[in-house]
């Protein structure tokens, strides 16, 4: 692989009921993960434990004096990789209300950012698949911007891919890669997880790594799965259906250059005429 390039894993695992079986899981995958040469390895939403409300009451925890949060920061530094640890519910200090947080270390295992959930998924998509996130998850009040030693990366979580404003702004701040990590549903994954992945992408001429729990029907809500990454043309180059799976990718900076001269987007923008603004810090883009 020349020095333009870096191996990305994500990695679709089967969530099991509790958190010490995923802990042990994680660490298996990881050393898999990093043993076939990744530089960066993405977990996804929600690994410590099945998507259930009545679960996330038993484990969640805080940040950074939590189990889960050694757990990843050790297997980090193990491992001598940038790890994006998925998400796990962070307690609040509220009764019954958490954090849905994303946190990523360095190889060293140091903390080097963390994302909470920006937007609730309170849905209707139908009988039996009525959602409201806002009754037991805290929305997080910020982007997150991560500087490797590859290049800056975007972070979001599930419903954050649907608001193409946050890509937007992960670009103009200068990530070639945006990751989100989120547990679609049956009912809008096979429509929309693949589909805004490559939008997001082509719009932005950035990578985009979508990647889920494997599809585990014996749990109250089922994930999607079928975890991919996008090139910044837009083209799905790495996917896997609904099983526990590892998905590589080789993010490669001389074929995003050549995309962006190809089609010079952000020369062409007419900022005369529309902005999207970063209400963190002001600047249009």
């Amino acid at each position: 692989m020349s020095s333009s390039c870096f191996k990305l894993a994500i990695i679709q695992m089967f969530v099991e009921r509790t958190k010490e079986l995923n802990h042990i899981k994680v660490k298996r995958l990881l050393r898999e993960a990093t043993g076939k040469g990744a530089k960066v390895v993405v977990l996804p939403e929600f690994f410590t434990c099945r998507c259930d409300p009545n679960l996330f009451r038993e484990v969640m925890e805080p940040v950074p004096n939590g189990p889960t949060f050694k757990l990843l920061s050790e297997a980090a530094k193990e491992n001598e990789v940038f790890l994006f640890g998925g998400s796990y519910p962070e307690s609040s200090g509220k009764p019954d209300m958490f954090f849905n947080t994303s946190n990523i270390f360095n190889p060293r295992g140091e903390l080097i950012g963390q994302h909470r959930k920006l937007h609730m998924y309170d849905v209707d998509l139908g009988p039996h698949l009525h959602i409201t996130e806002s009754h037991h998850i805290i929305p997080g009040n910020r982007l997150t911007v991560v500087k490797t030693d590859y290049c800056k990366i975007g972070v979001g979580i599930c419903f954050d891919i649907q608001f193409p404003e946050m890509a937007r702004i992960y670009r103009q701040r200068g990530c070639d890669l945006l990751i989100y990590m989120g547990a679609m549903t049956l009912k809008s994954g096979p429509v929309h997880w693949k589909v805004l992945s490559q939008a997001r992408a082509a719009d932005n001429q950035v990578y985009v790594a979508a990647v889920g729990p494997a599809t585990d029907v014996t749990s109250p809500y089922v994930p999607w799965g079928h975890s991919s990454v996008a090139s910044p043309w837009g083209e799905i180059i790495a996917s896997c259906e609904s099983e526990e799976a590892i998905v590589y990718a080789d993010i490669d900076f001389d074929y995003l250059k050549e995309v962006r001269r190809m089609l010079p987007l952000e020369s062409q923008r007419r900022k005369d005429v529309y902005k999207t603004v970063d209400l963190t810090d002001g600047t249009p883009v």
